[in-house]
């Protein structure tokens, strides 16, 4: 048994189970904000561009059947303007991500190793002999 709980224990720890959590918790709290956006201030302004239209009501009745086709075009209209948002920020992510990169390999490549420095140094008396 002991050794079944250290097991465990070492799965549970693993850095890919930890960042996974972590992933998995700042995704969720990144899908509220972008549903909040969606939902209080993007559909109401489509609602107003549209005449004032409430899209997630509309609905058609068959034969006393209600078929809510408008839920059906709120929730596509959600996932695209979600899939949008969430492209947005994963681009300005990179970008930000690229930017710090390339400063660091530049701060990278003007830094010299003080060896090589040393033997450009003995290259260049010898040079002069």
């Amino acid at each position: 048994m002991k050794g079944f709980i250290n097991e465990f224990k070492e799965f549970a720890m693993k850095g890919n189970v930890l960042d996974l959590a972590v992933g998995v918790v700042m995704g969720t709290a990144f899908g509220a904000i972008i549903t909040a956006l969606v939902e209080k201030i993007i559909m109401p302004l489509v609602g107003i561009a549209i005449g004032g239209i409430d899209i997630s009501k509309m609905a058609l009745t068959v034969k006393g059947v209600s078929l809510q086709y408008g839920a059906f075009l709120q929730a596509i209209i959600n996932f695209i303007v979600i899939a949008f948002c969430i492209f947005v920020f994963v681009k300005l992510i990179n970008t930000a991500f690229n930017k710090v990169r390339k400063q660091e390999e530049a701060a990278e490549e003007a830094t010299v190793d003080p060896n090589i420095a040393l033997l450009t140094e003995i290259r260049d008396l010898l040079a002069k002999k």
